[in-house]
């Protein structure tokens, strides 16, 4: 029988919640090369990741003028600023003198950049301001004042994004959610809280496939079976996104005991500022309590956005994919944020990038829920912002039980996927986000796009 499990079968057409029609993406094994094949590499470099809208940062770190982050993809590495006028411009982290970096850090504050290098000085703008002992240089080589080069750069729902050949759709086109689907969330007034680099070892695009469903959720993560449902609504949108939802607070349909209420749904409970104690109901209504009590907490602060959201929104993951690289797990509290970032040079690595973005609350009520995982000690207010933690093979991030496991998993597929016994991989209708991505990958790989 066809996959069509929908969280809310009774959702209206035009709900965010709604199941989308199936989309026919084929039956096709691809060729397993693409997991680790160099050639297949540099075809992803020359035709994919200059084309299109690339995830770069939030814009919580970029609030004020002089504000700047950078961004890393492959060789390049992308200078991102905030304008006087409150515009966002995006330039190629690199001296046009001889090649430096403008920017060494992972963010600041700056009224213009000096390169350490040779010290000329460019304005927020990108304008060459200062060439030092200018009269030395012939004035051929430098009238075109030659500033910082400048790339295409777009906002959508809180999320940074460039364009590196300047030839992708306007963002607004590019974007295949619907309207308001992440902007409902209001993530530009999140804060990020912890933010973390590390190296796996496999090609991206296996990150990308082992976090697209929850298939192997029974298998991998037993331990979430009293607090999740491993059958996920599964949705495919234009140009490669597509979503999954993933209800929580109630148990899976494969545990037996359906009715008692254990530990796990009582710590899902608190997490949501309930007294366990005071629920009396049995597990299968615990989901529901937990939504009025967020509804309820919600009207007492006045989060006022939570009126935008569906029951559902208030308790489930709607674990979100951005083509090409991008998974957002979209909560109202917070947001996860993961990319999938390919190494520049071997095609059997590549970084696993996590942002995790909260919504502070100064009410002794409102607390970062102990599912996201986040270390004892955490600053959560956003006062400050965090450095990015980077760590290299073998070291332990400290991710939560459930991602450390994912890392022992994606390590083994990416060794399997070279395998001369692997002969591609067989996707089912829970796998069709996988599928979808790599079907829209292979346009562009093959010039439809």
């Amino acid at each position: 029988m066809p996959y069509t499990y929908a969280v809310n079968p009774n959702a209206p057409a035009d709900s965010l919640e709604a199941k989308r029609q199936a989309v026919d993406n084929g039956l096709d094994v691809p060729d397993p090369v693409r997991y680790y094949a160099e050639d297949f590499m540099r075809r992803e470099w020359a035709q994919l990741w200059p084309r299109v809208w690339l995830l770069a940062g939030v814009t919580a770190d970029v609030r004020e003028p002089g504000d700047y982050f950078t961004f890393e993809i492959g060789h390049e590495s992308v200078l991102i600023v905030r304008q006087d006028d409150g515009s966002l411009r995006a330039f190629y982290n690199v001296c046009s003198h001889r090649g430096n970096r403008v920017a060494l850090n992972d963010f600041g504050s700056v009224s213009d950049f000096t390169c350490a290098f040779h010290g000329w000085r460019f304005g927020c703008n990108g304008s060459l301001k200062t060439i030092t002992d200018e009269a030395t240089f012939p004035p051929a080589l430098v009238a075109h004042r030659p500033g910082l080069t400048e790339i295409r750069c777009d906002t959508h729902a809180g999320l940074v994004f460039v364009n590196l050949d300047g030839k992708a759709a306007p963002l607004t086109d590019w974007i295949g959610l619907p309207k308001g689907y992440l902007e409902n969330y209001r993530i530009d007034e999140m804060n990020p809280v912890r933010h973390v680099r590390t190296v796996w070892n496999a090609n991206w695009k296996v990150g990308v496939d082992s976090f697209y469903e929850t298939y192997h959720l029974p298998h991998i993560h037993p331990q979430t079976q009293t607090v999740m449902e491993d059958f996920s609504q599964y949705d495919l949108y234009p140009n490669g996104f597509s979503r999954m939802i993933v209800p929580l607070c109630v148990k899976s349909h494969r545990v037996t005991d359906q009715q008692s209420v254990d530990a796990g749904l009582r710590f899902m409970m608190q997490d949501a500022g309930m007294d366990p104690d005071s629920y009396h109901g049995s597990a299968s209504g615990v989901r529901e309590a937990v939504q009025r009590s967020k509804r309820e907490r919600a009207k007492r602060l006045g989060l006022s956005h939570y009126d935008n959201f569906v029951d559902g929104q208030l308790t489930d993951s709607w674990a979100t994919g951005l083509f090409p690289n991008v998974q957002i797990g979209c909560h109202p509290e917070g947001v996860f944020i993961m990319r999938f970032l390919p190494h520049p040079d071997d095609p059997k690595k590549f970084y696993y990038d996590n942002i995790t973005m909260f919504r502070h609350v100064d009410d002794p009520n409102y607390f970062v829920p102990a599912w996201m995982g986040l270390p004892k000690g955490t600053d959560i207010t956003g006062a400050t912002r965090p450095p990015i933690e980077r760590f290299g093979e073998g070291q332990s991030a400290d991710l939560g039980e459930v991602l450390n496991q994912d890392v022992e998993l994606v390590h083994a597929v990416g060794a399997g996927s070279r395998s001369r016994g692997f002969r591609g991989p067989i996707w089912s209708e829970q796998e069709c986000r996988i599928r979808h991505f790599h079907r829209e990958l292979d346009r562009y790989l093959s010039n439809e796009k």
